[in-house]
């Protein structure tokens, strides 16, 4: 059985592994800062030729549609140009309205037309006794203590996280291995 001593050295070696986890994490992140600074420039560039160079290129097609009556569309350079029949987008500004118009005017139609959606709602259950989700057969896992390590520090904390997570998922695929 190990002593609260014991605990608090742990508890103390697990930190620093983690400060310098989470201070190499850091460095990087200011690394891809400086080179995202350094570099955006040219991406704007880049970007705003590429888009001016896309509309010429759609004016071009749009003036001659007679290219591309048969085929509708070429590949050139590694680019599809050309015509296409377009399919269309639906769209409405209040669904609730949609929904009841449906059902007025295509009663027939409605369980074709309208999505309904039922879920149980995971917070309220929540507030449910054991007994009582039972009752609707939901089982509830995890009830009992459980060991806490959670740092209380910066955020940084999902990255180092999710790094020491990875690091987990990979001495576990070697063992199983």
């Amino acid at each position: 059985m190990a002593s609260l001593a014991d605990i608090e050295q742990h508890t103390r070696r697990y930190a620093d592994a983690r400060d310098l986890l989470a201070s190499r994490v850091q460095a990087l992140q200011d690394d891809i800062e400086q080179a995202k600074r350094r570099k955006l420039p040219g991406i704007k560039k880049a970007a705003a030729a590429a888009a001016e160079a896309r509309d010429k290129l759609r004016a071009a097609i749009e003036e001659s549609p007679e290219l591309f009556q048969k085929p509708r569309t070429l590949i050139i350079a590694g680019i599809r140009v050309g015509f296409t029949k377009g399919s269309g987008k639906i769209s409405f500004d209040d669904p609730a309205r949609v929904v009841a118009l449906i059902r007025r005017h295509y009663p027939d139609q409605a369980d074709a037309l309208i999505k309904v959606t039922e879920a149980p709602v995971r917070k309220a259950l929540g507030n449910l006794s054991v007994s009582e989700l039972k009752r609707i057969g939901v089982t509830v896992e995890e009830t009992g203590d459980q060991v806490v390590i959670k740092p209380t520090d910066s955020e940084v904390d999902k990255l180092v996280n999710a790094l020491l997570a990875d690091a987990e998922r990979i001495e576990a695929e070697g063992a199983a291995a």
